[in-house]
């Protein structure tokens, strides 16, 4: 996990823009500082581009996201909180003392954006701890820009809450190895005049015609935390039986309040409204995933699902391509038949998700006449191609 792996690997996955992430630690920074240099917030290593951005801690254990409009901007911030952080240079992603309107305060010295990072997971985020942007955020709350659903929410969740609307969502995924089943699980794709930290700021903002035209992610059921669940043994439970049994599983330990729970308890209304600036949400799963279930593997990292997945990249050049937009045909002929099959189940939305929560992913399933249990959401039409939103 270096910027000159992740520059070499985004582009197989489809993805043209990569946050840095851990901008703020001296030794990731020197990283950065070896790419070559766009402008002055945006790199360019084998010709990915990244832009400064990082994922921080604060007081009350909720992740804030940051993104820096260059690096002159990453130090001054770095210098602003190092008194009220130990770990600056020890973790990428650092605990820092203070709350989230400081936070904000200081994020707008610098002219950085700042918001919400998985807004919605039971652990370290806002509304695990907070029931509102203004109470994470105080005087600062009109300064947050954007939010980040994280993988247990989507579209359908976050819109059911009214004080969400004016904001950007960005679908995006924080990866922990640059394996094709873990590099940009989710993304965002931008209307921008091109690929730099000022475009993508004015795509964020929403101005100068840059916008948000996609989002792209995991059906939420298979986020780690979606349903109520222990977070030893994994059994599910209805928010009714889990406050019942007040949050204790029968194995006796700890039952952690599921995504779905959780919005369900905040939502200002029962059925989403998306406002007009909202893009439509593709749901995608992994193509390593669809292939480790159609040649029955245990895991997505086994050498039988790698073959696999690298014939057909080197055949489409990236995983998008084969989900959506590849010819059917064509990738039969690349790949064995149970393979090909399930990536026509996965676009016929044939797909049953067994749903994670507690900690542990949820699942997917093919058997040969699945019910469909999710569908892209799509305010207005529907598409059938994420090439409809190319930019």
């Amino acid at each position: 996990m270096d910027l000159e792996t992740l520059s070499r690997e985004a582009p197989r996955k489809g993805i043209q823009m990569v946050g840095t992430g851990d901008c703020l630690h001296g030794e990731w920074l020197e990283q950065i500082r070896a790419c070559s240099r766009i402008d002055e917030g945006t790199f360019e290593r084998n010709r990915t581009r990244f832009i400064l951005s990082t994922e921080v801690e604060d007081v009350h254990r909720v992740h804030h996201l940051l993104y820096f409009p260059c690096l002159s901007a990453v130090e001054s911030f770095k210098e602003k909180v190092s008194g009220f952080s130990k770990n600056l240079e020890t973790d990428g992603r650092p605990n820092i003392a203070l709350g989230g309107a400081e936070l904000a305060a200081l994020a707008k010295d610098v002219e950085a954006l700042i918001g919400p990072a998985h807004a919605f997971t039971p652990w370290t985020s806002m509304y695990a701890y907070h029931d509102s942007l203004s109470g994470c955020y105080g005087d600062g709350a009109g300064y947050v820009s954007f939010v980040e659903l994280g993988l247990s929410a989507d579209t359908e969740y976050a819109d059911t809450i009214d004080e969400l609307h004016r904001l950007t969502f960005l679908t995006n995924s924080d990866s922990h190895s640059p394996h094709p089943v873990r590099l940009a699980r989710e993304f965002t794709r931008f209307q921008v005049g091109d690929a730099t930290y000022a475009e993508l700021r004015k795509a964020i903002l929403r101005t100068g015609g840059n916008r948000p035209v996609l989002n792209v992610g995991l059906p939420p059921q298979e986020g780690k935390y979606n349903e109520s669940a222990c977070i030893s043994c994994f059994t599910h439970y209805s928010l009714v039986e889990a406050e019942r049994r007040r949050w204790k599983c029968r194995c006796g330990k700890r039952i952690k309040k599921g995504v779905r729970d959780r919005i369900a308890q905040i939502a200002t209304r029962e059925v989403p409204l998306h406002p007009d600036h909202r893009p439509p949400y593709l749901h995608l799963i992994p193509l390593a995933e669809i292939i480790t279930k159609a040649v029955g593997q245990h895991t997505p990292f086994s050498q039988t699902v790698s073959k696999r997945w690298e014939e057909l990249i080197v055949e489409f050049g990236d995983e998008i391509s084969v989900l959506v937009d590849g010819d059917l045909g064509r990738i039969r002929r690349v790949t064995t038949p149970v393979i090909a099959d399930a990536i026509q189940m996965f676009r016929e939305h044939k797909v049953t998700i067994v749903p994670g929560g507690g900690g542990r992913y949820g699942s997917i399933e093919l058997p040969a006449e699945a019910p469909v249990v999710f569908a892209p959401v799509v305010p207005g039409d529907r598409q059938s191609s994420l090439l409809e939103f190319k930019t």
